[in-house]
């Protein structure tokens, strides 16, 4: 039976690599291959395909389906923007911050969609702006200069000719190594005109890089934020289940928002120093002439004015902005860990977890459905005897969330959860971990660099959900071989899963932007590859620092051994 799951899985793999069936569909294969090799019966492994982790899932894309509906994301988008500003390194880290931050409540793919054109309209009018400054200035010196020459020519001690005072104003001088070379007016002109635009095309690389990069940075620090995190939740529950639910929405955000930070900003330096320069004085716009200024408050007046098409808060985005207040402070205060929850408090006896993060994030996905978009709404339609009071529609409808939820994810969790099961009934992982002892005599933090390394690479060809699906029962096998705390090696592969920084196929929001033809495929590789290392670096220090002390990962803990 093992050489019969570990059949099962090297298929899947490769349909999984090549996507030569659709992703969702190759996750159905335990479904129909481990009852024919009678390694689960059908009733067992349909059970696996609809858990507490897929439900969580459907709650927050639920919430996030509703924050998009009302278009809640680009009000507090623009209005970031408005406080950062729009001076170059600023407006990078704007950027960043608001896709960063969308991210972690909203898919990645539909956050990235959203902020490209907010991005491309700024940049336009940036460049716009720095076009018509950058002439109007190369004018203004021109005929300063030519003044210049005028008055030295018409000293008493000058002996030129009446008619070269005419071509002053057209000729410039420029002495290189003894030989004389004549620029004409245009040729300056048009020299500094391929100047700026070489300068803008940096500038819209490094902007559509910035957003795709920390679209997919922003996705883990939430536990909803990007689906291979709700991947290793589910797998640990599965693998583990007197866990004690040690995955939960606050333990994570604990662990992967720092982490997030220090990527956040590692990515904003590189990129800056790779397409803005060195030049951090004028990055951030200190000293700044009159016409920078200039330049800048067009830019400025651009978001301004998308800001104003939006109009006054609406009775609906204020409704989903209190209940997505809400979704999270139930969520933070279910277990936080330090202090009892409300959960436990309330509905958890004889530690059984009667209440999860599933239950809160569906039970305010409920009341999307309910409350209506506007109360204010007293319209009548008049019929021929008597008045029709219409009532306004709720927050939420279905039929947007079945053109808007994607479906195929839920699907693709539940075929995880099913190979994680047939590997533990079928006997694989007991022995994959067998054969992995020899493990033990390598350094813990070389395990997991090398382990985040592998799954950096792997990501940047397959999905980042299949991926941790494949990996995360492999290396939970392992540690538990070695007596590793298993948290030590699925936690900074879970994350390294995020890190799909090069090519334009590993990750949507990575396509999205390459598909405005600004960047080529060596652009997205030579900055991904730095950010790739700069990742890895960065979740093998977390993993070795405030994770260790946050979930005891120097320990072999009790409910880690299954034997």
């Amino acid at each position: 039976q093992e050489a019969q799951c570990g059949y099962v899985i090297i298929v899947m793999a490769l349909f999984w690599c090549t996507e030569a069936l659709p992703l969702a569909v190759t996750a159905l294969f335990p479904v129909l291959l481990f009852p024919l090799m009678n390694i689960m019966d059908s009733t067992t492994v349909c059970r696996e395909y609809l858990k507490d982790t897929n439900m969580l899932f459907i709650g927050g894309l639920l919430m996030a389906i509703a924050i998009e509906n009302w278009h809640l994301h680009k009000r507090v988008a623009l209005r970031v923007l408005l406080i950062t500003g729009v001076r170059p390194a600023l407006l990078l880290m704007g950027f960043m911050i608001v896709t960063a931050f969308l991210s972690m409540w909203i898919s990645n793919t539909a956050t990235t969609a959203m902020m490209v054109p907010i991005a491309q309209a700024v940049l336009e009018q940036l460049h716009k702006s720095e076009m018509e400054s950058g002439t109007a200035g190369q004018a203004s010196e021109n005929i300063n200069k030519a003044f210049e020459l005028q008055e030295e020519s018409t000293k008493p001690d000058s002996s030129k000719e009446k008619e070269e005072k005419a071509s002053v104003t057209l000729l410039f001088l420029s002495w290189d190594l003894g030989n004389s070379h004549v620029l004409t007016v245009e040729e300056d002109r048009k020299r500094n005109e391929n100047l700026l635009e070489e300068k803008h095309k940096n500038f819209c690389k490094g902007m559509s890089l910035s957003i795709c990069y920390s679209a997919s940075i922003g996705g883990i620090a939430t536990l909803t934020g990007t689906t291979p995190n709700l991947v290793l939740q589910g797998q640990v529950d599965e693998l583990f289940p007197d866990n004690g639910n040690i995955i939960n929405f606050a333990s994570w955000f604990s662990f992967a928002f720092p982490t997030m930070i220090v990527l956040l900003v590692l990515a904003w330096i590189w990129l800056q120093i790779l397409y803005l320069g060195f030049n951090f004085q004028k990055n951030f716009g200190c000293a700044a002439n009159a016409s920078a200024k200039a330049k800048e408050q067009r830019a400025y007046d651009i978001i301004k004015e998308e800001s104003k098409k939006l109009g006054s808060m609406k009775f609906a985005e204020m409704a989903v902005l209190i209940l997505f207040i809400l979704l999270v402070l139930l969520w933070f205060t279910r277990d936080p860990g330090f202090m009892p929850g409300w959960a436990t408090v309330l509905f958890n006896k004889n530690d059984t977890s009667y209440v999860t993060d599933a239950t809160v994030a569906i039970f305010i996905s409920v009341l999307l459905f309910i409350i209506p978009s506007d109360i204010s709404s007293n319209d009548k339609q008049q019929t021929s005897r008597k008045s029709k009071i219409q009532a306004p529609p709720a927050l939420l409808d279905w039929k947007v969330v079945h053109q808007k939820m994607p479906w195929n994810i839920v699907f693709l969790l539940g075929g995880g959860f099913a190979l994680a099961k047939g590997s533990e009934e079928s006997g694989l992982s007991s022995w994959l971990g067998s054969k992995l002892t020899p493990l033990q005599q390598i350094p813990h933090p070389a395990i997991a660099l090398l382990l985040c390394l592998l799954i950096a690479t792997f990501t940047e060809c397959t999905s980042n959900v299949a991926t941790t699906t494949l990996f995360l029962p492999i290396l939970a096998s392992m540690a538990e071989a070695i007596c590793l705390n298993p948290l030590y090696v699925m936690l900074p592969c879970t994350l390294s899963a995020s890190l799909a920084f090069m090519l334009p196929v590993a990750t949507p929001p990575n396509a999205i932007v390459f598909s405005y033809g600004q960047l080529k495929v060596v652009d997205m590789a030579k900055a991904g590859f730095v950010l790739n290392i700069l990742g890895v670096l960065a979740i093998t220090l977390a993993i070795n620092t405030w994770a260790s002390s946050l979930f005891q990962l120097q320990t072999f803990p009790s409910w880690a051994n299954r034997t």
